[in-house]
């Protein structure tokens, strides 16, 4: 290449931070090179012209490569594969189930065998154009997950450019739907499992796991981890301890009283309980409900009676308000007047009446009868009804202070102590 070429960018350093910077010779545009060091500043600038010089891309990206191999030898070949296997390794119990049948998503075999410096926009696109909810759920965790381990040099598709996610609608199961599933069910085991999911509001999982030794019949509450929250058992986090009534009691009653209440359905893929349940809502023309929708259901009914919503969540299990709150959209909550809510708080008003014996004193038996203002609260008396009141001696030992009392937001002065030091000669 000849000398002659004009350089794209130069360099200059900044008499303030010390550090070196780079110039766009033709637009003026700057930037800084990251270092004070003048050597490692050059070698960054020669970096910057000589990718500008070259016109094949396919050179410059092999000498990054080249960089980069010594920075980590395993940068150029990691696949989205070894990301994948990397990221179950670290999961466990529900979690680990649910991840590993995330990543066999037939929509991630174009990403499997894709080294990550290589991956374009295109290639998340392309596995994103179903717009399936899970595939995008995931992906973003395993790019962000690669981000955050440094093995991506800068993020395939930027935050506000990922698809947005668009879940399906989703409904809370109605009580006469619930009234119909109950009635048809001629297994008495599953009738009771139908009947707790809709007091309860639990997941399908949580109900078929529930044992007698959660029921507590001397508080009649009910105490249980969450299938889903078993990481944080031991660390002293305690489950909610939920009251039951007596419907509840009722159907409880009907369960064994030790072991397992679901000793049939627990053994059950949570998958065959979930098809079973369509088919009973199939066969009674009952559709786009699922047993999930149970604690849509709960959730809707606690809001549409004023439950209040710190109760309904730990109840639930959310610790998210925007969860939660997802879940009780649909409710059709009864807006009172607030007109008549005024008249029943006023008439909530504690009327207070003064009653005593007077002991013959007229003046004292006014004094009686007056009333407070409805406004001010205080009533005048005159000086000849104190006349009846009894006045008792008071000792030292009950003598009330007459000292003021001083405000707590102010300190107490103390006065200026001064010290005579004898200084000898």
């Amino acid at each position: 290449m000849s000398n002659d070429v004009k350089a794209k960018y130069r360099m200059f350093r900044s008499g303030k931070s010390g550090y070196y910077y780079w110039q766009d010779n033709d637009t003026g545009q700057q930037g800084t090179l990251g270092t004070p060091d003048k050597k490692a500043a050059q070698r960054l600038l020669y970096a910057k012209n000589e990718a500008f010089r070259t016109p094949t891309s396919a050179i410059n990206l092999q000498i990054a490569r080249a960089y980069l191999t010594a920075a980590d030898p395993k940068l150029i070949t990691r696949t989205w594969q070894e990301v994948m296997e990397q990221v179950v390794s670290e999961k466990s119990g529900e979690t680990l189930r649910r991840w590993t049948t995330a990543i066999h998503d037939e929509n991630f075999a174009g990403l499997r065998d894709l080294p990550l410096l290589e991956t374009r926009a295109d290639h998340f696109l392309a596995a994103l154009a179903d717009r399936k909810v899970s595939t995008n759920y995931y992906l973003r965790r395993l790019h962000n997950y690669a981000l955050g381990m440094d093995w991506l040099l800068r993020p395939v598709i930027p935050k506000r450019q990922w698809p947005k996610v668009s879940h399906a609608s989703k409904r809370a199961i109605t009580e006469e739907e619930h009234r119909k599933i109950v009635e048809r069910e001629k297994n008495p085991e599953r009738r009771a499992f139908y009947q707790l999911c809709w007091y309860l509001g639990g997941s399908q999982k949580d109900v078929a796991g529930l044992t007698a030794e959660n029921v507590d019949w001397s508080d009649q509450t009910l105490c249980y981890f969450r299938k889903k929250l078993m990481h944080i058992v031991g660390t002293g986090i305690k489950p909610p301890i939920i009251h039951f009534g007596d419907e509840v009691a009722a159907i409880l009653k009907l369960l064994p009283q030790s072991g397992p209440l679901f000793p049939k359905l627990m053994k059950v893929k949570s998958k065959d309980r979930a098809n079973e349940f369509r088919q009973r809502c199939h066969g009674l023309g009952i559709t786009g409900v699922s047993l999930h929708c149970y604690r849509h259901a709960w959730a809707e009914r606690a809001r549409k009676c004023g439950f209040p919503q710190r109760f309904a969540q730990e109840a639930l299990g959310h610790n998210s308000k925007a969860v939660h709150a997802a879940y009780a959209k649909k409710a059709e909550v009864k807006v009172p007047s607030l007109e008549n809510w005024e008249k029943q708080m006023k008439a909530k008003v504690l009327q207070v009446e003064f009653t005593s014996e007077s002991n013959g004193n007229p003046a004292c038996a006014e004094a009686l009868s007056l009333q407070a203002p409805e406004q001010s609260g205080i009533a005048e008396v005159p000086p000849a009804a104190t006349d009846c009141v009894q006045r008792e001696p008071i000792s030292h030992a009950t003598k009330p202070s007459c000292r003021p009392r001083r405000p707590m937001n102010v300190r107490r002065s103390r006065p200026l102590r001064t010290s005579l030091r004898t200084v000898s000669g």
